[in-house]
Order: structure tokens, then sequence, then C-alpha cells
């Protein structure tokens, strides 16, 4: 279980390395069921990065997997991707930017950030998890 202070330690860990790249961003911090734990939104990041921070976060979480995974996994199948993102009440969000988080062999949830490129937030997630002393990967 990802507790509220590592969630916490993750959004701001996030941020540093946001702020490290120059890049205002939004992240978030899921748990492993999907349920916001963390939020934040930097001066400056677009107000719709905090909506698609959170989407990203929930995708990875809910497949333990990075949210490109489902990017790449998604492509090929525009429509079935639509009905998920229906399905999920716009919560499914195939698009880089967000990683899941382990101890373990155990999934703790994901972190997701938006408002650098897909590259730039992906990596600020793998970042904040590896200095929060968890893992990407199982």
């Amino acid at each position: 279980m990802l507790t509220l202070d590592e969630a916490t330690g993750l959004t701001t860990a996030a941020q540093h390395a946001a702020a490290d790249l120059g890049v205002p961003m939004s992240f978030a911090v899921m748990d492993a069921a999907g349920h916001l734990l963390s939020f934040a939104r930097m001066d400056g990041a677009p107000w719709v990065s905090a909506d698609v921070a959170q989407g990203k976060a929930w995708t990875a979480a809910a497949y333990g997997t990075p949210s490109a995974a489902q990017k790449d996994k998604m492509e090929p199948m525009p429509n079935f991707a639509a009905a998920i993102t229906v399905m999920t009440h716009g919560k499914f969000t195939p698009q880089i930017g967000a990683v899941p988080v382990f101890r373990g062999e155990t999934l703790l949830g994901a972190v997701g950030a938006s408002g650098g490129t897909g590259e730039q937030d992906e990596a600020v997630c793998s970042t904040a998890v590896i200095e929060s002393g968890l893992s990407t990967t199982r």
C-alpha cells in the first residue's frame, strides 16, 4: 500500500525534477486502485494538465505499466481506445507521461505528469519514483 506520506513525497520529488527542467507541470499520484492520493499543479502549468496528469496516472495504475505502453497498444485500435475512455468516464489516458510505482513485486500505484512533452513528463515521474526509493518495475 502506498502511504499518504509516500504519495506526497512522490509529488514533491516530481515538482523538484520539473523545476530542474524549467517546465511547469501538474502531478498526480494514484493508489493501485486508481484513487487519487496526492496532486500538485506548479505555477504556470496549463490548467488542463491537471486532468491529463490524473488520467495518465490512472492508466499506469490500472495496467501496472507506463502509460506509454497503452499508447503503443491502442494506436492500431482507436475505436477500442475510445470505447475504454468512455467506459472509464474519461480516466483512461493512453499517452506517455506516467509510470507505475512498485515496492518489490507489489504494485503500489502510479505517478503521472502533464505540462511538458510526454518524454519530459515520464522522465520527471521516473526520477520521482527512483528518488523516493521505490521502483517503476517489478
